[in-house]
């Protein structure tokens, strides 16, 4: 029985920890492994052999709904496939349904709650008409939301399929056009690689590796990401045995101006995760860190939104960086002339400022 107190890191690290526990301990990492979407991640690590009593149940449960979830995910990709049989261009799969096609490591008792596409933007219009021909329709139908997206985003707005209810997230990019930073699509999309056996494509490494580090470190907010980042690390891992990939990793960030995202991913991998492979692709991004005192105020900020924490009881340091960071992330997406209108807007939308 382990008796020193221990986190959901340690337990990430090293799964069969989990066996050891009891107690509030047990109770404690379980609710926070699955607010954070790792329980699935945990289970398929541990020994079934060595699990027992009530913590056997939350295994098998958390087992049951990743195993569901595959069957789901995989077979709405052969939905599409049909649907979008028509289109000129390649689809290339993101995150979690590319990474259960790839039938990556990754991929073992991870949830992934839609499917997101990336086409080339002159095919984007064929591929919204063939979706919402073949059944599916805008969750957003709000002629802001509509112009939002459309004029602003890297992406057209969620699409869920009438019957099934599956969501499908339609790009053509991986950061708004409006952001700070602009890597290229058609960089990306040109370098995208066939998946074996399907009609799909998906990014080359570094360009997954990339995506997941824009996503978590420029565009998102980092409130319950440390799925995000167990992605980064094992992708790493998944990576790591190819030709010279460390070096193509670096390299192709600074091709993509998107060198600063990467470092955080490659920091935190390497001081949470305590990943080899990140300490050393460290080495090669010293220049893309922030200056001296912003680089410990923003890595500070973004620790304590990583660190899991006891879903009721945030506190308030935690709510305040998650708030700045959230500030962020608009703040890099918008020019401020943009951002004031936006979140002026949504503000009304809920309602107005109220007194106190």
């Amino acid at each position: 029985m382990v008796t020193a107190a221990i986190s959901l890191i340690d337990v990430l690290l090293r799964p069969p920890l989990l066996t050891e526990l009891g107690g509030g301990d047990l109770t404690r990492i379980l609710r926070q492994a699955r607010h954070a979407g790792l329980l699935g991640f945990i289970e398929a690590r541990v020994d079934p052999e060595k699990v027992s009593g009530k913590l056997a149940d939350h295994l098998l449960g958390a087992r049951i709904h990743a195993d569901y979830n595959k069957q789901t995910i995989a077979w709405e990709c052969k939905r599409l496939a049909a649907v979008l049989k028509p289109m000129p261009g390649p689809v290339i799969l993101l995150k979690g349904a590319a990474y259960k096609a790839l039938d990556l490591g990754l991929a073992q008792g991870r949830l992934a709650s839609d499917v997101d596409l990336l086409v080339p933007k002159r095919d984007l219009g064929l591929a919204e008409r063939l979706l919402l021909n073949a059944g599916w329709s805008h969750m957003k139908a709000d002629e802001y939301d509509q112009h939002y997206y459309r004029e602003w985003m890297h992406e057209l707005p969620p699409l869920r399929h009438i019957e099934r209810g599956t969501v499908v997230d339609l790009h053509h990019g991986i950061l708004p056009p409006t952001a700070r930073l602009k890597p290229d699509p058609a960089q990306l999309i040109s370098a995208a690689r066939p998946i074996a056996g399907s009609p799909f494509f998906t990014l080359s490494p570094e360009d997954s590796v990339l995506h997941r580090a824009v996503h978590l470190f420029f565009d998102g907010e980092l409130a319950n990401s440390l799925r995000e980042l167990v992605d980064i690390g094992e992708l790493l891992s998944a990576f790591a045995q190819e030709q010279q990939f460390e070096q193509r990793l670096v390299s192709r960030a600074g091709e993509l101006g998107v060198s600063r995202p990467l470092y955080y991913a490659i920091h935190f991998c390497s001081e949470l995760l305590q990943s080899d492979i990140a300490r050393s692709i460290a080495t090669g991004l010293h220049a893309a860190a922030p200056a001296f005192p912003a680089r410990q105020l923003i890595l500070a900020m973004m620790r304590a939104q990583l660190i899991p924490a006891d879903p009721d009881h945030t506190g308030s340091l935690r709510r305040i960086a998650a708030n700045l960071l959230y500030l962020r992330s608009h703040w890099q997406r918008m020019p401020p002339l943009m951002l004031a209108r936006h979140l002026v807007t949504q503000i009304r939308r809920r309602g107005g400022i109220k007194s106190g």
